[in-house]
């Protein structure tokens, strides 16, 4: 391991030199920040991030398909006969990013319509739709085992009541 030799800039002065900051700005830590390993809702947005890039990544590679695009399809297995809208709303996303899973579900044959209003058009898999799911899901269980890996029954299902407790709460503070 090699010392800094006395007076030798270290690697962040090197960095500040090379990229000197703005005039006004603020170049030390903030006394009151936030503890990364210690912030909940941070961690909970790194494992999901983390799950969601993992998920997509192989779904991508093996069907040509999004985290989003199986998550419409997994909602309408769920659910047949349920709109764009309803499933924006159970997967709590913006009805945008549903719209453009439905419209290339649709086009690639997995995902069938029934007549009525835009957004409001009860939607059904179809027998590839069906068949595309039973394929993508093992992918997303997987996510589900590698994060619970070890973890007792009745602990797991203590942790989901605990989330579905929290999901309503964040949800009732929102409204």
């Amino acid at each position: 391991m090699s010392e800094v030799a006395a007076g030798s800039p270290t690697v962040s002065e090197s960095a500040v030199r090379r990229h000197a900051a703005p005039a006004g700005a603020v170049t030390e830590p903030l006394d009151d920040v936030l503890e990364p390993d210690g912030f909940t809702p941070r961690l909970l947005a790194l494992l999901s991030n983390a799950l969601v890039w993992r998920e997509s990544h192989e779904l991508r590679r093996r069907f040509g398909l999004g985290t989003n695009d199986w998550r419409v399809i997994s909602a309408v297995a769920t659910r047949p006969g349920t709109s764009a809208t309803e499933v924006s709303d159970f997967l709590g996303v913006n009805k945008a990013v549903v719209s453009k899973s439905v419209n290339a579900l649709v086009e690639r044959g997995m995902l069938l319509l029934s007549d009525g209003p835009r957004g409001s058009r009860p939607m059904y898999l179809s027998e590839e739709g069906a068949e595309m799911h039973h394929r993508m899901r093992p992918i997303s269980l997987r996510g589900q085992e590698i994060i619970l890996e070890g973890v007792a029954d009745d602990e797991v299902d203590r942790f989901n009541a605990l989330l579905r407790d929290m999901l309503e709460r964040i949800r009732a503070d929102a409204g």
